[in-house]
C-alpha cells in the first residue's frame, strides 16, 4: 500500500512538498556539492512507476554525466532499467530528461545536452517500445536551439500530451551575454507527432524585482481537470543557479501560458533561509483514483543534491 504523509500546504490545488518528509529514493554519486542525483521526471503507468533522472559529477569532472531511467511498485524502491550517457551525443553535460509514453505505447526520452566548450543547450528524443530499449535507441534532434552570439540555449523539457495535441515546456536561455546565461524563461512549443515542434510563446517569466526574476523554469503541469496549473523553478540572481526553489503558476492568458501566483516561493528546503539550499525540479505525478505522487531535487546539508518522494491524498491538497 503506498503510503500518504501528512497533510502539505497546496496552492490553488496544486500538491506541494514540505522538503522535510520525503524519502530519498536516489542518493547522489557521492557527498560533495555540486555532485547531484536528481531532475526527475515521472510516468505511472499500469501500475508501476518509471521515474528518469539526471545524475551528475562536479566542474571538471564530468558535470551531468547519465539520464537514468528505472522502475518501481511503490515509487519508493527503484531498479534501474536503461542509462543514457552524454557520450552518445558528444554532449559536455545532460540536464533535466523528459520521460513520457505515447497512445500508441511507445516510450519516449527528451535528453537536455550541453554543447561542448559553450553554453549552448540542445534537445534530444529517443523512442522506444520498451523502457529498457531506450538504452539504445536512435535520437532525433527536436528542439537544436541556436549556438550563435545572439541565439538561445534549450533545455529542462516538460512534456505533455493534450486534447490530441503535444505540448512541451522548456527553460530557455539567451545567450547574448556571455556573462548572464543563467537569465531564463519557459517557453511553450506544440507538435502533432512530439518530433516537429513549433515555438507558441513565452508561457512564464518574472517581473523585475521578485524573488523569481533572474530565471523561471517550469517543472510539471498538472491537469486538475478544468484548468492546467504548473510548478516552476525561480531564482533571484546568477548566485542561486543550482539552487532554486519552486513556485506555482495559474492559466494565463492563452492555452500554456501561465501566471504566477504569490510573492514569495510556494515550498522550499526547510533550510533555505539559513543555507540557501534549494528545492526544484518538482514534477507532479497525478494516481488512479485521486492523489500524487511527487518527485524533486532537495540539497542536502553536505552542499550535494538528492532526489526524494512524497505521496499526498488529493482530499488533503487546499487551496492556500
Amino acid at each position: 500500500m503506498t503510503r500518504v504523509d501528512p497533510p502539505h500546504p497546496g496552492v490553488d490545488g496544486v500538491p506541494l512538498p514540505d522538503g522535510a518528509s520525503g524519502t530519498v529514493v536516489v542518493a547522489p554519486p557521492d557527498g560533495r556539492p555540486g555532485t547531484w542525483a536528481g531532475a526527475p521526471s515521472a510516468v505511472f503507468r499500469d501500475g508501476v512507476f518509471h521515474l528518469a533522472y539526471r545524475l551528475r559529477r562536479p566542474e571538471g569532472e564530468g558535470r551531468g554525466y547519465a539520464n537514468v531511467v528505472a522502475r518501481s511498485t511503490d515509487g519508493l524502491r527503484f531498479e534501474v532499467v536503461a542509462v543514457v550517457e552524454k557520450e552518445r551525443f558528444g554532449s559536455e553535460s545532460l540536464e533535466r530528461p523528459a520521460l513520457v509514453v505515447t497512445p500508441e505505447g511507445c516510450w519516449r526520452l527528451y535528453v537536455s545536452a550541453a554543447t561542448p566548450g559553450t553554453k549552448h543547450w540542445w534537445v534530444e528524443m529517443l523512442e522506444a517500445d520498451t523502457p529498457e530499449g531506450l538504452a539504445t535507441a536512435p535520437s532525433t534532434t527536436v528542439l537544436p536551439g541556436d549556438p550563435g552570439p545572439h541565439g538561445w540555449a534549450v533545455k529542462d523539457p516538460v512534456v505533455r500530451s493534450h486534447g490530441g495535441l503535444w505540448h512541451l515546456w522548456a527553460s530557455v536561455h539567451p545567450l547574448d551575454d556571455p556573462d548572464a546565461t543563467d537569465r531564463m524563461t519557459t517557453e511553450h512549443y506544440t507538435s502533432p507527432d512530439g518530433v516537429a515542434w513549433t515555438w507558441q510563446g513565452t508561457a512564464l517569466r518574472a517581473e523585475a524585482g521578485r524573488w523569481d526574476s533572474r530565471g523561471v523554469r517550469i517543472s510539471s503541469v498538472v491537469d486538475l481537470g478544468d484548468r492546467l496549473v504548473a510548478t516552476y523553478d525561480g531564482r533571484a540572481s546568477a548566485a542561486e543557479n543550482w539552487e532554486e526553489r519552486t513556485g506555482v503558476a495559474v492559466d494565463g492568458d492563452s492555452f500554456g501560458a501561465f501566471r504566477i501566483v504569490g510573492d514569495g516561493p510556494a515550498a522550499a528546503a526547510p533550510e533555505a533561509a539559513r543555507t540557501g539550499a534549494g528545492l526544484r525540479y518538482l514534477d507532479v505525478v497525478a494516481l488512479p483514483g485521486g492523489g500524487y505522487r511527487l518527485f524533486y531535487e532537495v540539497t542536502r546539508p553536505d552542499g550535494a543534491h538528492e532526489l526524494r518522494t512524497e505521496a499526498v491524498a488529493a482530499r488533503l491538497v487546499g487551496a492556500a
